[in-house]
């Protein structure tokens, strides 16, 4: 599905610089490459990024799910950070496993290659 960048891309996105690669029928492939700013003390990628990726992506597969129309908004996230990320890019794959009407439980991974670095699950509300 290709959609207007004003559908998939916010300012913050853009800021740390996320790349919608697909959404569809709740789901959503969003990446991400490994920049200096986005390094905590210790050069690893900070998990608030990681974070963030997840949260963006989520958030894109609901969109598609219940149509670009309507908002939603998170209402809980739980991550478990899985392995560091040192450089390279990631990938992160939103899928809605269940499309209420008035709340969304979405899945997320974070990979980097075949190696999963992150994995989520969150819950959003229909405004």
């Amino acid at each position: 599905m290709t959609l207007p960048d004003g559908l998939t891309q916010s300012a913050f996105s853009d800021l740390i610089g996320c790349r919608v690669q697909w959404v569809e029928d709740g789901v959503a492939h969003v990446a991400l490459s490994l920049e200096p700013q986005l390094r905590n003390r210790g050069g690893k990628m900070h998990g608030g990024v990681l974070f963030s990726l997840v949260d963006i992506s989520m958030g894109l597969a609901c969109s598609s799910a219940h149509g670009f129309d309507q908002q939603s908004v998170t209402i809980e996230c739980k991550i478990n950070y899985i392995r560091a990320v040192s450089d390279g890019e990631v990938l992160c794959i939103a899928k809605v496993i269940h499309p209420g009407r008035r709340t969304l439980v979405v899945e997320a991974d974070v990979l980097q290659g075949d190696k999963l670095v992150a994995k989520a699950q969150g819950t959003f509300a229909v405004l």
